[in-house]
Order: structure tokens, then C-alpha cells, then sequence
């Protein structure tokens, strides 16, 4: 039952692989068998039964088909029979056309073997047609490549070799041709740099050689411009005020007319010949370097390039020469190539985009402005003479104005000239200190004598000099100070317009400039002029007479200074009512410098009275006077007589103080001469010729030899020893011991140091005139009298010595 059952089982399924079989292709038989053995055991023997069966069943299909076709079959070959002979006669036909046909078509055949070759060889012709009508292009392009390298326009060669990478090398990219031309690109991309590159080099070479041209051009320019603006100025009197005078006298106003009508004129002239950078550098190689390194995607290394070989240029042009100081070529040179880089680094800065940058510039100039800076700080320091330092003044005000025209800050250059002004101001006092002792030399120092109206007008003009009496005097006459007045008073304005020089196209205001004129002058005064009067006055070869002449000049220039503050009032039209306006100091300058003369006239009248004093010859032993005062003092008193004549044109005081200085000097000279230590002995004759000598002297003081004294003041110069020699002339010891130390004493003046040394002196020449005294009771008795007071007067002295 189990096999039955088993066998029931395996019989679908071996029908289904048979329908497999019978259905599928032939190639999937072999999974289908496969799947008999893979089945349970003996499934082999029933499939081959199977199969069996399905054969036989088949082949009773095929005979029973066959059988029910036959007939037909039958019939067919009976028809096939039957047509057999005119099949035969229809080949033998078709043979013979054929064989006919062949016959005729041979010509037809070469004509048509000669036309397919044809038609081969005309398709392949239209074939290459359109594959040179493809590459033709390619080829144009690269010959126009090859043409822009050789004509060096390598930015339109750049451009076609993007042409044709991008549009015509991918449309005959197949061909070998191509290829190398794909490669030789890179190397000509190369070679293009390198080219573009070495033109860049020659381009910075060409610039660095002519960038002083360059700088001059600009320069010019800006200088013509300037001039063009002044004079503008002037026609309209903004420029320092309309009124300006010169020795008194205004200035015309035509001359700003002609000289606003000749620069017009110049501009005119020079209008065609202006030039600007473009017409002297070409960029051309500047602007190709950077298109071709843009379109090669370079741009960095180019400006990296570019900026750092110009740092090094901007180096070696703030580099200064080392005798740029001697002359101003050598600083308008070095200006002219700084201006020239500059220039070309603004105009760089315009038409291009991105090479350089303000930032980049504004570094650049910060730079080379703190070297220039230092550079003219110390160049300009060995600058000795004034001319060349306003002349670099003027180029380095040119040089700011031409910079700050292309848009570069410039405050420190005038910050800078500021620090020069102050140079320019000392070397300008080193000049006029020459100039001021050239006049002194040459000053005769004797009042100007005037013979006639011309001459008395050209004084006038050179010096503003007002004296109703001396206009109402008739000619000849004479001014009071002497030449070197009015050349002073040239030489202070001449000072003054070189000053204005400096502060012009400082963009200052006029309040400014004013100042410094003012310091300026001030400086003149009381530095230069003053220390040129003193040594003047203190050179040994002045006299008396010219010292008194240096007094009344120094009074007329004192009173001369209003005249310079005017003058500069009407240079720069700020009222010295203005609350900051600087005062000059002419005052305390010429007041020291007279002082410094009035002392060196008492000087050189007390030295005067000395050698006069040294020519005394005194007899001191001598037993009578020779009742008439010594000739060296009636000489000293004629020389003070002429001398204090002389003074009548000081002022009272300084005369006054001149001949009191004198009768003082004089006094302390003589009593100097009766105390001197080598005076060992002196006779009553001695002491009577003596005092005739001092009643000279007070003769003088009270003939009044300088007026203004008040009674017997110049006489109170001798009482010392007046008194003196009252006491000896008389021998009146016993009154003078006495009245010793009251106020109302008679010989109040009268030093018992002073007394004792004279009386000392004089007993010792009565101990050597007298030997035989001790034989005589009355010179016995003087002797004692002397001895006595000798002794009252030691005790006196030493009294005083001890409370001192």
C-alpha cells in the first residue's frame, strides 16, 4: 500500500518533467533531468517508463498524421511530376536570357564598377571636405597664434589659446596633429610669462633711470601751476594785504597787473608743451604683464613681484648722495626721483585694478616720508648758507605741493619746514652779524654831515629820522647819529623781507607769519645786533669820542624799532592792537648795549685819567711848593674839559655819571698816590704842592663841566682829601682827635688809618731833614706833638680794629 500510495505520488510529477521537457529549450533540459535523479530511489526506472510510454504514445500521433496526410502527399508528387518538363524548358530559357543579359551588361558593369568607385572616391572626398572644414579653423586659430607670439602681442595670443582649448581643439581632439598642439600650449604659456616677465624688468629698469625726468616734469607743473594761483592772489590782494611799503613808499599796484600778465603770457607759451606721464613712460608693458598673469591665473604673483621690486626701487631712490648738501641740484635731484616714483605708482594705482592698492601706496609713502624726513633733517643741518636753505625751502614746498596734488598726505614735510625755518633763521643771523660788523668797520662814528636838500632827503629815506630843529637848521648840518644808523635800519628790513621769503606758500595765516617775523626780528635784536655792539664796544682800539657815538646811535635805533613794527604791520595787515601780537624788543637791546658803552666810557676815562696820573712826578722831600699846580694834572683837566664837550650830545644822566665817575676815579688816585706803600717819606712842601694840585681839581668840579648838577655835588668827589689836607696844612690834631666820631666834626671824611700812615710818613722825613732838631725847642717840641699823635691815633686805629 505504501508503494502504491508512493508511486501514486511520483507519477504527476513525472508527467510535469515530461512537459517540461516537451516545452522548454533544449539548453534547460539538463536542471530538468537533473531533478529525476535528485528524487526518491527508483524514480529513475518509472521516468524511463514513463517516457517510454509518452514515446509510443507520440509515434501513434505521427502514424496516425502521416496516414491522414498521405493522399496528399501523393497527390503533390503527381503535380511535381507533371511540371518537371516545363520546368526544364523554363530553366533552359532563363539560361539563355541570362547568358543574353550577361552578355549586354557587361559594359553596363564596368560603367557601373566605374561609378561606384567613383561615388566611393567623391564620399570620401566630401569625407575629407568636412574634416578639413573642421580642422581649417583649428589651423587658422594656431597660425594666428603663432603670428600674435611673433608680433609679441601675447595677451590676444593668451586669449586664442583659451579660444582653442575651449571651442576648437575638443572638435579634433582625435588627431595627432592636435595632440602636439595641446602640448606645445603649456610651454608657450611658459614662454609668455617669461617674455612678459623680462619686459616688466625692463619697464622698472626704464622707470628707475628716468624717474628724476619724470618728477621734474610733475614738479614743473606744480610749480607753474602755483604761480599761476600767486598772482591771481596778488591781482586780487589776498596775498599778504594790498598795502605794502618799501622805504616808506607804496609798492604799485600794476606791478601785480604785469606780473599776473607775463605768467599768463608763460602758460600761453607753454600751454602745448605740457606733458603728463603718459607721454613719458609707456605702461604698455605693465599692462600686458598683468592681463597676461590675470588670464593665467597668476594675478598674486605678479603684484607680490611687482610691489616687492619697487619697495627695493623706493629704497635705493630715498637713498641720498653724500654731498646732496653742498649745492640745490643735489637736493632737486633727489626730490625729482622721489616725485618721479611716486608719480608712476599713482598713476599705476588708477588704470589698474588691484596691482596696487591705497593701502599699499599710503604704506609706501609713510615709509619714504619718515627717511626723507630724517634724510633733509640731517642734510640740512651742514647747511651754512641761507640762499641754499630757502632754495631747499622752496623745493621741498614744491616737492609737498606736487605730492599732495596726486593725493599724498604732506603735514609732516611742513612740520619739517618749521624745524628748517628755525635754521634758515640762524643762518640768516650768522649772515647779517658779517653784515652788521662790515658797517661797524666802516663807520667813521662821527655825525652825518649834510650840505644840501638832496642829501638831507636820501638820509630821510633810508631812516625815519624827525627833528623839527634840525629841518629848521640851515645847510650844512648835521644829524646826530652817524652812518651806520641808516644801514642798520636797511639791513634789520632786508632781514625782515629774507625772513618773509622763508613763511611764504607755508599755508600759514597771516597772524602766523606776523609772529614769526616778529620772533624772527627779535632775535636779530637782541642776539646778533646786540652781541655785534658789544663787541664793538668792547674792542681796545674805541675811543671815548666813538663810544659816545655808539650811545646816541643805539638811542636812534631804540626809537627806530616802532618804525620796524609798522613795517611789519604793513607786510602782514595785523594790527599790533592784536592781543598776541609779539612786541619787538629793540628797547632792552639797545639799553644794554648803552649801558655796555657807558661803562666802558668810564672805563676807558678812568684808564685815560691812570695814564695821565702815571705821568706825575712828585718831589716828596721838596722843602717849599712851586706855587703852581703840576702840569700832568692841568693836562688831565684840559683832556676832561675837551672830553665832557664831547658828552654834550649824550643824555644829561650818562654825563653827568661819566664826569662824577671821573672827579671820583681821580680822587681815589691821588689818595692812592699820598698812601702809597713805596711813599716812604713826604715833606710839608710835598703836601703844600699837593694840595695846590687838589684845589685844581676842585677848580674843575665847580666850573661845572657837565651841567645838571646840583651845588657842590661834582666838589664832594675831592673831600676826602680836602679834608685830608686841611688837617695837615693846618695841624689841627687836637680839633680832629676831639671831634673824632661826632656827625659835625670837621674832618668827618678823614680815616685815622689814613692820617696815621701820612703822619708816619712825614715824621720820618722831619727825622732825616733835621738832624740837628734835638738842638732846637721848638722842632723838639713838633717832634714830640707828632709822636703824641701818632700814638692817639694807633690807639684809635686799633680801637677800631677791636670793635670791628
Amino acid at each position: 500500500m505504501a508503494e502504491s500510495s508512493e508511486g501514486l505520488g511520483t507519477v504527476p510529477e513525472h508527467e510535469r518533467i515530461l512537459q517540461e521537457i516537451e516545452s522548454t529549450d533544449t539548453a534547460c533540459v539538463g536542471p530538468t533531468l537533473r531533478s529525476v535523479y535528485d528524487d526518491q530511489p527508483n524514480a529513475h526506472k518509472k521516468f524511463m517508463e514513463k517516457l517510454d510510454a509518452c514515446i509510443r504514445n507520440h509515434d501513434k500521433e505521427i502514424e496516425k498524421m502521416c496516414n491522414f496526410h498521405h493522399q496528399g502527399f501523393v497527390d503533390a508528387i503527381t503535380e511535381l511530376l507533371k511540371v518537371r518538363t516545363d520546368a526544364e524548358k523554363l530553366k533552359v530559357q532563363v539560361t539563355d536570357t541570362n547568358r543574353r543579359f550577361q552578355d549586354a551588361g557587361k559594359e553596363i558593369i564596368i560603367q557601373t564598377e566605374d561609378i561606384i568607385r567613383c561615388r566611393i572616391q567623391q564620399r570620401n572626398i566630401i569625407t575629407v571636405v568636412e574634416k578639413l572644414q573642421l580642422c581649417l579653423p583649428v589651423l587658422e586659430m594656431y597660425s594666428k597664434l603663432k603670428e600674435q607670439m611673433d608680433a609679441k602681442r601675447y595677451y590676444s595670443a593668451l586669449k586664442t589659446m583659451e579660444l582653442l582649448e575651449n571651442v576648437y581643439f575638443p572638435r579634433v581632439s582625435q588627431y595627432r596633429f592636435c595632440q602636439l598642439m595641446i602640448e606645445n600650449l603649456p610651454k608657450l604659456r611658459e614662454d609668455i610669462k617669461e617674455i612678459s616677465m623680462s619686459d616688466l624688468k625692463d619697464f622698472l629698469e626704464s622707470i628707475r633711470k628716468h624717474s628724476d625726468k619724470i618728477g621734474e616734469t610733475a614738479m614743473k607743473q606744480a610749480q607753474q601751476q602755483k604761480i599761476f594761483s600767486v598772482a591771481l592772489q596778488k591781482q586780487n590782494n589776498v596775498k599778504f594785504g594790498k598795502n605794502m611799503y618799501i622805504n616808506h613808499d607804496r609798492i604799485p599796484e600794476e606791478k601785480n597787473e604785469i606780473v599776473l600778465k607775463y605768467v599768463l603770457e608763460e602758460e600761453d607759451e607753454n600751454e602745448e608743451e605740457v606733458l603728463t606721464v603718459q607721454d613719458l613712460v609707456d605702461f604698455s608693458p605693465v599692462y600686458r604683464c598683468l592681463h597676461i598673469y590675470s588670464v593665467l591665473g597668476d594675478e598674486e604673483t605678479f603684484e607680490n613681484y611687482y610691489r616687492k621690486q619697487r619697495k627695493k626701487q623706493a629704497r635705493l631712490v630715498l637713498q641720498p648722495q653724500s654731498n646732496m648738501h653742498e649745492t640745490v641740484d643735489g637736493y632737486r635731484r633727489y626730490f625729482t626721483q622721489i616725485v618721479g616714483f611716486f608719480v608712476v605708482e599713482d598713476h599705476i594705482l588708477h588704470v589698474t585694478q588691484g596691482l596696487v592698492t591705497r593701502a599699499y601706496t599710503d604704506e609706501l609713502w609713510n615709509m619714504a616720508l619718515s627717511k626723507i624726513i630724517a634724510v633733509l633733517r640731517a642734510h640740512s643741518s651742514y647747511c651754512t648758507d641761507p640762499d641754499l636753505v630757502l632754495e631747499l625751502k622752496n623745493l621741498i614746498v614744491i616737492f609737498a605741493d606736487t605730492l599732495q596734488g596726486y593725493g599724498f598726505p604732506v603735514n609732516r614735510l611742513f612740520d619739517l619746514l618749521f624745524e628748517i625755518r628755525d635754521q634758515y633763521n640762524e643762518t640768516l643771523l650768522k649772515k647779517w652779524a658779517g653784515v652788521f660788523r662790515d658797517i661797524f668797520e666802516e663807520d667813521n662814528y662821527s655825525p652825518i654831515p649834510i650840505v644840501s636838500e638832496e642829501e638831507y632827503k636820501i638820509v630821510i629815506s633810508k631812516f625815519p629820522f624827525q627833528d623839527p630843529d634840525l629841518e629848521k637848521q640851515s645847510f650844512p648840518k648835521k644829524f646826530p647819529m652817524s652812518q651806520s644808523v641808516p644801514h642798520i635800519y636797511i639791513q634789520v628790513k632786508e632781514f625782515i623781507y629774507a625772513s618773509l621769503k622763508f613763511s611764504e606758500s607755508l599755508h600759514r595765516s597771516s597772524t602766523e607769519i606776523d609772529d614769526m617775523l616778529r620772533k624772527s626780528t627779535n632775535l636779530l635784536l637782541t642776539r646778533t645786533l646786540s652781541s655785534c655792539l658789544l663787541n664793538l664796544i668792547r674792542k681796545p682800539h674805541m675811543g671815548l669820542a666813538e663810544l659816545v657815538q655808539i650811545i646816541i646811535n643805539t638811542t636812534h635805533l631804540e626809537q627806530a624799532c616802532k618804525y620796524l613794527e609798522d613795517f611789519i604791520t604793513n607786510i602782514t595787515n595785523i594790527s599790533q592792537e592784536t592781543v598776541h601780537t609779539t612786541r619787538l624788543y629793540g628797547l632792552s637791546t639797545f639799553k644794554d648795549a648803552r649801558h655796555a658803552a657807558e661803562g666802558e666810557i668810564y672805563t676807558k676815562l678812568n684808564q685815560k685819567i691812570d695814564e695821565f696820573v702815571q705821568l706825575a712826578d712828585y718831589d716828596w722831600t721838596m722843602s717849599e711848593p712851586d706855587g703852581r699846580a703840576s702840569g700832568y694834572l692841568m693836562d688831565l683837566i684840559n683832556f676832561l674839559r675837551s672830553i665832557f664837550q664831547v658828552f654834550t650830545h649824550l643824555p644829561g644822566k650818562v654825563a653827568q655819571t661819566a664826569c662824577m665817575s671821573a672827579c671820583q676815579h681821580l680822587s681815589t688816585s691821588l689818595m692812592q698816590m699820598l698812601l702809597d706803600s713805596e711813599l716812604k717819606q713826604i715833606s710839608m712842601g710835598a703836601v703844600q704842592q699837593f694840595n695846590l694840585d687838589v684845589i685844581q681839581c676842585e677848580l674843575f668840579a665847580s666850573s661845572e663841566p657837565v651841567p645838571g648838577f646840583q651845588g657842590d655835588t661834582l666838589q664832594l668827589a675831592f673831600i676826602d682829601l680836602r679834608q685830608l689836607l686841611d688837617l695837615f696844612m693846618v695841624w689841627d690834631w687836637s680839633t680832629y682827635l676831639a671831634d673824632y666820631g661826632q656827625p659835625a666834626s670837621k674832618y668827618l671824611r678823614v680815616n685815622p688809618n689814613t692820617a696815621l700812615i701820612l703822619l708816619e710818613k712825614m715824621k720820618d722825613t722831619s727825622k732825616k731833614n733835621n738832624i740837628f732838631a734835638q738842638f732846637r725847642k721848638n722842632d723838639r717840641d713838633k717832634q714830640k706833638l707828632i709822636e703824641t699823635v701818632v700814638k692817639q691815633l694807633r690807639s684809635l686805629v686799633n680801637g677800631m680794629s677791636q670793635h670791628t
